[in-house]
């Protein structure tokens, strides 16, 4: 402005800040709430069992409260932006996995499980703490890439040096003590597919030539793809493990359509995974009684043999109804040795009915779409793809079990996340919580740092 012939410049004004702000409040109280539903669980068994709360209740409540509030700590302090229902959902699905394996141990009590599933979720909560103290940035991931993929090879393949457990050879057995690599593989290689897809995005989408209308990349570029396809093979046919073969594949498959956005992707994964089942289907004694089983789940009944783990599965379910018979009153324990692993949500569907089934199932979907929000958000190509193969895993795992328990599926040898007796996939799944943590924190600084720009 001008006043008696001086000009005078005006300052600009101050740029507008965007304040970070976090909501641990709401995660803590989240944390609390899953806390106190899985105490009550547990005072429900021992109501239901004994007419007494058990006398570890409180024992049982603090620890798990212990754990949680360590954990939620350690997110308030490294990655304090991060979404606040991720920590909340694995606390709260891995408390009521407690409370049905500590239901199924009172009908098997030369067989606990609790116990040891009690300190491998320890272990768990304290791979999730390192993983928030230590990574702060997730790109770093990235660097690692091919040894990622390695390590995960060799994970994959030891099995086979061991003798095979219920037909599957995905077990390493040592002096009592036993470890499933496949499900620690399973991370390192949805990091594996995320750096290689986000560094040959472009090759994959426009390189190469047309082939029955699709567009095929260069094989440079498509080598790994049929690579994948076929360690996903040989991981069905050595180890007899339908799941895991799934699993694998259905992530490298999904993945690869979130990079290019081509749908003839997955026609193609489709195809192949088909071929390959089919073929092993025939040919692979343990994989063809499982489809047998599940084209028949009735047969042993009609042929006098007594309900199979399938019919016995279906019948737990159907006896569930809608509200369930009640923690404690179940008999799902009729489904024999894989009751507290394979066949632990036949359990949650007899006692807590369809509408605590759902509530199950609704709880892995928020989480996964927690993930997949996260992806949407993030603006480097390597998080986007590792956050959606990080959900998908978790999608797909409870899937593939979901349906081999209900009959949808052949049913496989995969444990349900954070629910099932199993203390690699339980280490293994507070690992991808943490990294999606880690991601949606990411996410939101992302966005503050393009909105100050």
């Amino acid at each position: 402005m001008s006043k008696a012939g001086i000009t005078l410049a005006t300052a600009d004004p101050p740029a507008p800040t965007v304040r970070l702000t976090g909501r641990r409040g709401v995660e803590l109280a989240l944390i609390v709430l899953a806390v106190g539903l899985s105490v009550y669980g547990y005072c429900a068994v021992g109501l239901a069992r004994n007419g007494t709360v058990p006398p570890g209740a409180a024992g049982y409540g603090a620890g798990l409260g212990v754990l949680a509030v360590l954990a939620h700590l350690a997110v308030r302090w490294r990655a304090p932006l991060a979404d606040p229902l991720p920590l909340p959902i694995g606390v709260l699905l891995n408390g009521v996995g407690l409370v049905l394996i500590y239901r199924l141990d009172l009908e098997t009590p030369g067989d606990r499980a609790a116990p040891a599933q009690l300190i491998w979720s320890t272990l768990g909560v304290a791979l999730f703490i390192a993983v928030i103290l230590v990574l702060r940035d997730h790109r770093v991931l990235q660097r690692y890439t091919y040894l990622c993929v390695t390590v995960a090879l060799v994970l994959l393949t030891v099995p086979i040096l061991f003798p095979a457990v219920n037909g599957a050879r995905i077990w390493i057995r040592v002096a009592g003590f036993s470890i499933q690599p496949g499900e620690f593989a399973k991370v390192l290689l949805a990091v594996f597919f995320a750096a290689y897809l986000a560094a040959n995005r472009g090759a994959l989408t426009y390189a190469g030539r047309r082939v029955w209308g699709m567009q095929l990349p260069t094989g440079r570029v498509l080598g790994p793809i049929v690579a994948v396809w076929l360690v996903s093979v040989g991981v069905l046919v050595l180890e007899r493990d339908l799941g895991t073969s799934l699993l694998f594949f259905g992530l490298f498959v999904v993945l690869l359509y979130v990079a290019t956005g081509r749908t003839g992707w997955i026609a193609l994964g489709l195809l192949l995974a088909s071929l390959g089942a089919v073929a092993v289907g025939r040919l692979e004694p343990h994989v063809h009684h499982r489809i047998e089983t599940w084209l028949r789940p009735f047969a042993s009944i009609e042929a006098g043999e007594g309900p199979n783990q399938i019919a016995q599965s279906l019948f737990a379910f159907a006896e569930g109804g809608i509200l369930g018979s009640g923690l404690g009153l179940g008999h799902s324990v009729l489904i024999g040795f894989a009751v507290k692993s394979d066949f632990i949500l036949a359990t949650a569907g007899e006692e807590l009915g369809l509408a605590g089934l759902s509530a199950i199932i609704l709880l892995y979907g928020l989480l996964v779409e927690r993930g997949y929000r996260a992806g949407l958000a993030l603006r480097d190509p390597f998080g986007r793809l590792l956050a959606v193969g990080l959900a998908s895993l978790v999608a797909l795992q409870v899937f593939v079990i979901a349906g081999g328990v209900t009959g949808l599926i052949p049913l496989t040898g995969m444990a349900m996340p954070f629910l099932a007796q199993g203390g690699s996939s339980v280490v293994t799944n507070w690992a991808i919580v943490a990294l999606l943590v880690r991601l949606s924190d990411s996410a939101r600084r992302q966005a503050a740092q393009g909105e100050l720009r």
